[in-house]
Formats: structure tokens, sequence, C-alpha cells
């Protein structure tokens, strides 16, 4: 058989590759074998699907095939979250069990075994290396958030991000501050005007658990300014991004933000001042790019606003977030979709119809195609996906797009758009 074969897992975790059977995908109404595939990312992780039975292809008599048990053993269905960078092409095919708990919320895509090695139908989407885990040097983490949080000892910021942000939840973007490099994160809020059902940072009842707990202060202007501008005179292609997993809408403090922002630029033009948000407070974000702002990151599941609104549970309308749009980019600021992928429901027709819509006017300069982190079936289920849309692949979105949008950037991060600190000290030796 050349093509990838199915895994499957036994009660106790253990993954085991079948020859008798095939791998298969998801990414509409039916399971299908992936077209493409790449080697598993280093980085990646493999997850066991309780109360969900594999599915695989049976070649010899040309069906799908349930696979309930596996020689004396029940069996479970396997998939992939992938390592950052990376976009989904297709979710893993199972067949659910009524008793099948909900998922936790993680990316969950198709994974297969092709000699000798585990592969998933995915595609590398940004060569930019920041959040590789081959570039991470634990100890040098270690060290790194031991001399922050020594500098900075009276900065709770500072504390928060090196104790939760980077050495509990091993967030890339805290660990490469911890390095001294890159991106940064400025988690401040810790409210929200949504409701997204794949929040990971607050979940209401015990029906699914959050990824991790969402900041329990909000931060000085003072707190704020002060590591970024120290980061931006030291780092290598220095960013600050407002708007992090674990935090509510940066934009619900605006003030604050605004306010470091001045204090930054008072000392510093060099680095990229970015802001992730949902775009719902379109006059607090002319405040803050009023501020100095670089650019802004716009999270969206669909382009479609019933869907949008069934996803998020919005204090404010799709509208607004068009407007926030379009007020960022009459102002000069780059603008970038984070664009929410699952696969099925991303490249359906009428969801492309939707988002260009959005490229066209008001346009944006750069898509970020982002894992949804999410149970397949919960999110399905709760915003009411019709499965039986025609979907164009997300490859052939993405060439569809390129084509309509030659513009339109593609990536995972949010880029440095500044210029760095000429005096800004040389390492010696590049840190890993």
């Amino acid at each position: 058989m050349d093509i990838p074969r199915l895994l499957i897992a036994d009660p106790a975790g253990e993954i085991i590759d079948c020859p008798e059977f095939a791998w298969l995908g998801t990414a509409g109404p039916e399971s299908a074998l992936p077209e493409s595939w790449i080697e598993l990312p280093e980085g990646s992780e493999l997850f066991t699907l309780p109360g969900r039975l594999p599915l695989g292809w049976d070649e010899e008599n040309g069906c799908t095939a349930v696979v309930e048990n596996y020689y004396d053993f029940p069996a479970q269905a396997v998939a992939a979250f992938i390592a950052p960078g990376y976009t989904s092409l297709m979710r893993p095919a199972f067949e659910r069990l009524p008793e099948a708990p909900i998922l936790p919320l993680y990316c969950y895509t198709a994974v297969g075994f092709h000699e000798g090695r585990f592969v998933v139908p995915a595609v590398r989407i940004d060569k930019d290396k920041r959040q590789d885990c081959r570039t991470f040097n634990e100890t040098k983490v270690r060290q790194g958030a031991a001399r922050i949080k020594k500098i900075y000892k009276n900065n709770r910021l500072a504390i928060h991000l090196m104790d939760n942000c980077c050495l509990t939840y091993r967030c890339p973007a805290a660990r490469n501050y911890a390095l001294g490099r890159w991106e940064m994160p400025l988690p401040t809020s810790r409210a929200c005007n949504s409701h997204c059902l794949g929040c990971i940072s607050f979940q209401p009842g015990d029906h699914v658990c959050a990824s991790q707990n969402r900041i329990a202060f909000t931060p000085t202007a003072e707190e704020i300014a002060q590591l970024v501008i120290d980061h931006f005179a030291s780092a290598e292609k220095p960013i600050a991004s407002f708007g992090q997993g674990c935090e509510g809408e940066p934009l619900t403090e605006a003030n604050i933000i605004s306010e470091s922002i001045k204090m930054i630029r008072e000392k510093t033009p060099y680095g990229t001042i970015n802001l992730n948000t949902n775009g719902g407070l379109t006059g607090a974000l002319e405040k803050v790019i009023e501020a100095g702002l670089d650019s802004v990151r716009i999270s969206l599941n669909s382009a479609r606003p019933q869907y949008y609104e069934a996803y998020c549970h919005p204090a404010f309308s799709f509208e607004d977030v068009v407007a926030s749009i379009r007020l960022a980019r009459s102002n000069g600021v780059f603008v970038s979709l984070n664009y929410f992928v699952f696969p099925g429901f991303t490249d359906q027709v009428e969801e492309y119809e939707a988002l260009k819509k959005i490229l066209e006017d008001p346009g944006v300069d750069l898509i970020q195609w982002r894992n949804l982190n999410i149970d397949p079936d919960w999110y399905i289920e709760n915003i009411g996906i019709k499965t039986s849309e025609p979907s164009l692949g997300v490859l052939n979105l993405m060439d569809q797009i390129r084509h309509d949008f030659p513009e339109v950037r593609f990536g995972y991060y949010n880029p440095f758009l500044g210029q760095e600190d000429p005096n800004r000290p040389k390492p010696k030796n590049k840190t890993k």
C-alpha cells in the first residue's frame, strides 16, 4: 500500500499503525483519502480521541471500515496537534460514540503512518522559525526568565509573563521574550466583550476546560512601557503584541494601552507595536491607532455574520468588525486577519464568497492561517455548520485567493514591520 496507513490507539494510549487499512481524513460531509501530506512537524503532538472509533479505508473491499476492535483490544481514534507555522488541511476521520466527551481545546488534524514516519495533511504556511521547538534551549529559557524576574522584580507584568506564561504554560512568545528576541506578549485585559465558544482562557461551567487561566490583574502603562522599551532596544526584529490567549479583549483597556504606546514612542521609534483584537470596539481602536499603533490582527472564525456571531456571541455586530478593519486601513495601519481554519468549512464556496467582500473592501494586508482549537463535532453542532455545502479544499482556497488577490500576504505570525535599534547589542552567538 503506497499511501499512509491508519493509526489507532489502545485503551492505555499506545499508538499502533494498522497495515490492513489506509488512513482517512475529513474535510466535509464524508471522509476521504488525503491527497497530500508532509512528515509530522517537529514539536507536534499525538492525541487519542476517547469515545471515537477510527475510520480507515479498506482497499480490498473498496469501502470505509469502522475499527471497533483491533485484535484483542477496543480501538480509539488518533489525531495530531500540529506545530505552529503549519495549517491543517483535514480533520481526523472517526465515528463518535454517544458517550463521547467533548474534546479539549486543541486543533485536531488527521494523522497516518508512512514509510516509518508519522504524516499529516498540512502545509507550512510561514517560514519564520520563531516558534519552532528546535530554537528553544530549555536551560537558556529558564536562565532568561530568572534574569527578567531579577531585573524587573517590581514589575507585575514581567513576573506574570515569566512565572505563568513562560514557565507554566510554555507560551512560545513568552519563551522568546525570556530569550530576548522577536515578538513579546503583552496581556493586559481581564474582561472581554464576547463569549467565544472556543475561548482558551475562560469557559463557563464544566463542560470543557479552558487551556489556561486569564490574567488576574491589569498592568499599568508604566509596567508595560518599561518592558517594551528595553525589549525594543536589545532584541532582534522586536515586536510587542497586545491581545493574548491568556486575557480578554485588549481594547477594553484602550486607555492604558494608548498611554503605554505614547510612553514607548517617546523613548524609541524602533520596533513594531501590534494589537490582536476581535475588532468590536472601533472607537477604542481609533484611540490606540492615534497613540501610534503599527499593526492590528483581527480574528475571524468566519466571514459570514451568522457563523461569526454563533461562535463569538459578541456584544457588538459583525459590521463593527469590518468598520475596525476599514479604520485601520485608512490610517495606514498594517492589517492581518487571524483566520481560524476549520477544513470543510473555511474552504466552503459560500465562505469564500463572503471573505472576498472583505478582501475587496476594506481589504487586508495579510491572512494568518491559524488552526481553530476546538472539538470538531462540538463546533459544527453549536454554530450550525451545513457540512453538505460544496467546498474547494483548503489548498485550492489558498490558490484562489493568491490568484484573485495577489497583493495579500499569507503567514502565521505577526510580521516585524519597523526598524531595529542600530545601537542594540549584537550577540556573538545567536541564542537557540
